[in-house]
């Protein structure tokens, strides 16, 4: 049965989605089906930062550190940098040009101008190594990688087909961009040439393979995915203006997550120009600091992945600082466990602890739980965002399964990313013949539609919202000519959620201790993807397989490491 906030939420989105108003939608055909698309969506992010920038113009757009800047300063800058990458760069509409850097008003500043000179923005993980950044840019075909020094060195040595132009953070745009900073009518011109199928964006996901693939997206889908989080924000501002809470603040957003990831660009990033959303970068997470700047910029809008709202919520220093002015402490990217809902409500007696769930092959689109709803039922991820998405549980074979079943969770929507690049058999298998993305999470929908995810076909850990695929961890291990076997896994942990264990078997006449293996592994991969020694185990007896051959992870997990689990 609908609750009084759902019922509240369908009336005002119905309102907001009717005919002639800001989110009215028009068929759009793809797949051979019709889905809904917003009628009034910009052709591209391009117009979209025009329009806005400039009817925003005097308010703060940017604050990271000393740096301030209004909307209308930003696009400016922006100009600039897409004139620089089209006159001394030479970059072409529908070149990857891409970025790889840690956040940054530049950042924002060089994906602008990348978009705004007819570009793809391709956003390499900034955690990787420097044969991982190697292997995405050359995935993508990047014929520029904007890249600030901590990537351009670890680039170094590693073959690429890109030109790396090295940008800083430091100092006002003109100097951090000095190398693609330009004078002229580029991003003008590109108004003209640019429009919904034109490709915008690739991102990084990782695949049960352990192959890193290229999500790309055009204009639409992107744009699509952004207008969803501004007809969400639209909806929550009715609401609470209804209740007597008309915000009167410009809206403020802390970026403690990578702007890289999907989270990070779209519904934060992205979604601020519709709003007229402050954002104040914080390069990396510490909460304490979060505390200061949230009260220093009256922050009214949170989201991280669930540890970083928790670690606020739980800060012994938390009563020091007036964070009265946030309503709103969302989550995204990993589960959050129900005690932290509870604890956050109570450390934030004014505000709501809030949750989606979207992926970056769904431009972070998907369903929402919200408010009260959230309390009620903290397991669950909530209910499609409208007007958008639909939501359907399949079996394997793509049938619908009847409501409270346990299947694959699978969204169709105009947001939807277009494909992995250069990669059809993958971008064939992510979707079902009418349309459905695919997720490879198993859930199901309740008697009031609410989606809740019980588990992954992927064999994917998710640490604090990192996507780790086990079998990318475990070819690291098997790189040592020492190692017979080995086998990778996730562990729950209280602050990231779940961190990467390994199992491994030693051949004959080799011998490395649970810390060598680390080392060893850390020549090879990211950090954040090489388990602590206390959580890498050495088996003295070949692990156990199954009838197929293949090791058996789950008996191996329970052997080694079922005092860690739930």
């Amino acid at each position: 049965m609908p609750t009084e906030l759902d019922t509240a939420l369908n009336t005002i989105m119905d309102a907001l989605a009717a005919p002639g108003q800001p989110f009215e939608t028009v068929d759009y055909e793809d797949f051979g089906v019709t889905m809904p698309a917003f009628k009034n969506a910009p052709p591209s992010l391009a117009h979209y930062f025009a329009h806005y920038c400039n009817e925003h113009k005097d308010l703060t757009f940017l604050v990271d550190g000393d740096i301030r800047l209004t909307f209308g300063e930003t696009y400016a800058a922006a100009v600039h940098v897409a004139a620089g990458l089209a006159q001394n760069h030479g970059i072409k509409k529908g070149d990857r040009i891409g970025i790889a850097a840690r956040n940054s008003a530049n950042w924002i500043i060089s994906y602008m101008g990348i978009i705004m000179a007819g570009g793809c923005a391709t956003l390499l993980n900034g955690f990787s190594t420097g044969s991982e950044l190697a292997d995405a840019i050359n995935l993508a075909e990047c014929t520029i990688v904007l890249a600030d020094d901590g990537r351009a060195q670890r680039l170094e040595g590693n073959d690429h087909c890109a030109k790396v132009v090295l940008i800083d953070h430091d100092g006002p745009p003109s100097k951090g961009l000095e190398s693609i900073w330009g004078e002229g009518n580029t991003a003008m011109a590109m108004l003209g040439e640019l429009g919904p199928d034109d490709l915008a964006t690739i991102l990084y996901t990782s695949g049960s393979t352990g192959a890193s693939k290229g999500a790309y997206s055009d204009h639409r889908g992107v744009m699509a995915g952004t207008m969803s989080y501004i007809g969400q924000s639209a909806m929550a501002k009715i609401l609470l203006t209804q209740q007597g809470n008309e915000p009167t603040d410009q809206p403020c957003a802390l970026i403690a997550v990578p702007l890289f990831h999907v989270t990070g660009e779209v519904p934060l990033f992205l979604q601020s120009y519709g709003i007229a959303r402050k954002l104040v970068m914080m390069p990396k997470w510490d909460a304490l600091h979060a505390l200061e700047l949230m009260e220093a910029e009256k922050v009214s809008y949170f989201v991280g992945v669930p540890l970083m709202s928790y670690e606020i919520a739980t800060h012994p220093d938390r009563d020091k600082y007036d964070l009265t002015a946030c309503k709103s402490f969302a989550a995204g990217g990993a589960p959050r466990p129900t005690d932290h809902v509870t604890k956050i409500k109570e450390a934030f007696p004014e505000g709501f602890p809030l949750l989606g769930y979207g992926l970056t092959e769904t431009n972070g689109v998907g369903c929402g739980n919200f408010n009260e709803n959230y309390m009620a039922k903290p397991g669950s991820t909530g209910k499609a965002s409208r007007p958008i998405v639909e939501i359907a549980i399949l079996d394997d074979d793509g049938n619908h399964m009847e409501q409270g079943a346990i299947g694959e969770v699978c969204f169709r929507t105009v947001a939807n990313f277009k494909g992995y690049w250069r990669n059809e058999k993958a971008t064939k298998a992510a979707f079902t013949d009418d349309g459905f993305f695919r997720t490879g999470d198993l859930g199901y929908l309740d008697e009031d539609e609410y989606l809740f995810i019980v588990d992954r076909k992927k064999d994917i850990i998710i640490r604090g919202g990192e996507n780790i695929t086990c079998i990318e961890v475990e070819a690291g291990i098997y790189a040592h000519e020492g190692i017979a076997e080995c086998s990778v896994f996730g562990v729950p942990c209280e602050r990231m959620g779940e961190v990467p264990a390994a199992v491994y078997h030693m051949k004959d006449g080799h011998s490395m201790t649970p810390e060598q293996v680390r080392e060893f592994m850390l020549e090879k991969l990211a950090p954040f993807k090489v388990p602590l020694p206390e959580h890498i185990w050495q088996s003295d007896e070949p692990l156990p397989r199954l009838g197929t051959q293949k090791i058996d992870k789950r008996t191996v997990r329970t052997m080694f490491a079922s005092d860690l689990l739930d």
